[in-house]
């Protein structure tokens, strides 16, 4: 296996736990200890460029859809709703 497919699947694992753990109403030292492995795992993986930001994207979209089901809409893609935010 190689060194991106390990680290992808440690990611995907990570985010599952994450996700469940958002589910159940996880206490909050244990979810914030979670959600920062995951961000900062992200982190380093877009960081030393083992993975894209669309590569991230996408892997983060599979997860969350395989935890929660499918998304209610499509985003345009282009701004992640960034702008919209902003305005």
């Amino acid at each position: 296996m190689s060194t991106k497919v390990a680290l992808a699947t440690e990611l995907r694992r990570a985010l599952g736990e994450m996700l469940a753990l958002q589910a159940q109403g996880g206490l909050h030292p244990k979810l914030s200890k979670a959600q920062g492995f995951v961000d900062g795992y992200m982190r380093a993986m877009l960081d030393s460029r083992m993975m894209t930001q669309e590569e991230m994207l996408k892997l983060v979209a599979e997860e969350r859809a395989r935890a929660r089901g499918p998304s209610t809409r499509e985003s345009a893609g282009d701004d992640y709703g960034f702008s919209r935010a902003l305005a």
